[in-house]
């Protein structure tokens, strides 16, 4: 059974730091992906790491302040967020899938999420204006 499992959210002043973490279980992930949900608003791929891809991307919104990582395999994969603004404020998800992706298409379609075969439950990520 593939499971991930997110850590690491919570609430942050403009400008601070968090560190999400995603352990991925039952699955050998060819790569990991981070989205984030704000409410009223589509699923967006922020971040993503994969094998052999020329990866890590990032969506243009997080660019310079948000760094994915992660190991070999990629089953605990980290989003260390800096600089926050109140519009990073989202349930951040990790997302990987049974078969190989190229993590620049993650980033680039803007529905991607719907090509992902498991997600995490989230966690909450608030930054008060």
């Amino acid at each position: 059974q593939v499971q991930l499992v997110e850590s690491g959210g919570g609430l942050v002043h403009p400008g601070g730091s968090l560190r999400l973490g995603c352990e991925v279980s039952g699955l050998d992930s060819y790569g990991v992906a981070w989205f984030r949900q704000a409410p009223g608003k589509e699923r967006e791929a922020v971040a993503c790491i994969g094998k052999g891809d020329g990866s890590p991307y990032y969506a243009d919104s997080v660019k310079g302040r948000f760094t994915i990582s992660g190991g070999e395999p990629l089953n605990a994969v980290h989003l260390q967020m800096s600089s926050l603004k109140p519009e990073d404020t989202a349930v951040y998800y990790c997302a990987t899938d049974r078969t190989p992706f190229h993590s620049q298409e993650i980033i680039s379609n803007p529905r991607s999420y719907a090509d992902m075969d498991f997600w995490g439950k989230g966690t909450q990520v608030t930054v008060p204006s």
